[in-house]
């Protein structure tokens, strides 16, 4: 009785990390198309001004940001659930690099209101040079944003790897997922410090995109198998 609880409940993870997997891309996709429509002119006052006038979208893309962030914390510990018992210690290193990226999400907010708050009022407290200098500040890429991707770049390594190891979803996704943890875990670093610019650093997610969706849809539909659960010492 006690497996089957168990057995239970690692398939109710896999199918909440599935869903997650899903509303995360889709809630990604939505806060970056609408920021993008948001920011889509040149210079920080073009901006400011454009924010001005889309302040609708702005505050529907904090909502996503939040929920983003708590889909971090959910895929955390439902990923942990699913693969610590192919090694405990690393799971538990990716659930923590999932936690970080979530906590940074949450940081990562105060520069989206700090953006809507300067567009209401762009003068602020001490002329349009101070809210053109807060602007540049807020808009700068490689904000808590850019640090929290890092986390999830190694946290998505740890649990495609253990995925792998456990082969708690097909070998063939396992690595795709593997492999686009690894661009991203090489790459982003090199994106924060200026060496990787240019149309590159959004190619460099396409795999992972072409991991999440698939893995998102196999967890929700299929769970794990039930050979991947820790056996009696």
């Amino acid at each position: 009785m006690t497996n089957l609880k168990v057995e239970t409940s690692r398939q109710f993870y896999a199918r909440l990390a599935g869903f997650t997997f899903l509303f995360y891309i889709a809630a990604g996709l939505t806060v970056l198309f609408l920021m993008n429509r948001a920011t889509d002119a040149e210079g920080t006052n073009a901006i400011l001004l454009r924010i001005a006038g889309h302040r609708s979208d702005v505050r529907i893309a904090i909502l996503l940001e939040l929920c983003e962030s708590f889909s971090a914390l959910v895929l955390a510990v439902t990923l942990y659930g699913i693969t610590r018992d192919v090694n405990h210690e690393f799971a538990m290193m990716g659930l923590v690099c999932r936690v970080c990226e979530g906590l940074l999400g949450v940081i990562g907010l105060r520069n989206t209101l700090g953006l809507l708050w300067l567009a209401k009022s762009r003068a602020g407290a001490g002329g349009p040079a101070t809210a053109d200098i807060l602007g540049d500040f807020l808009l700068m890429p490689t904000q808590s944003a850019m640090t929290g991707a890092i986390f999830f770049a190694v946290g998505s390594m740890i649990f495609s790897y253990l995925m792998l190891r456990g082969r708690i979803v097909p070998v063939w996704l396992a690595w795709i997922g593997l492999i686009a943890s690894v661009l991203l875990v090489l790459g982003l670093p090199l994106q924060i410090i200026g060496l990787l610019k240019g149309t590159i650093t959004g190619y460099i997610w396409l795999p992972m995109v072409a991991f999440e969706i698939p893995v998102g849809l196999w967890l929700l539909i299929k769970g794990i198998p039930v050979h991947s659960q820790r056996q009696p010492a």
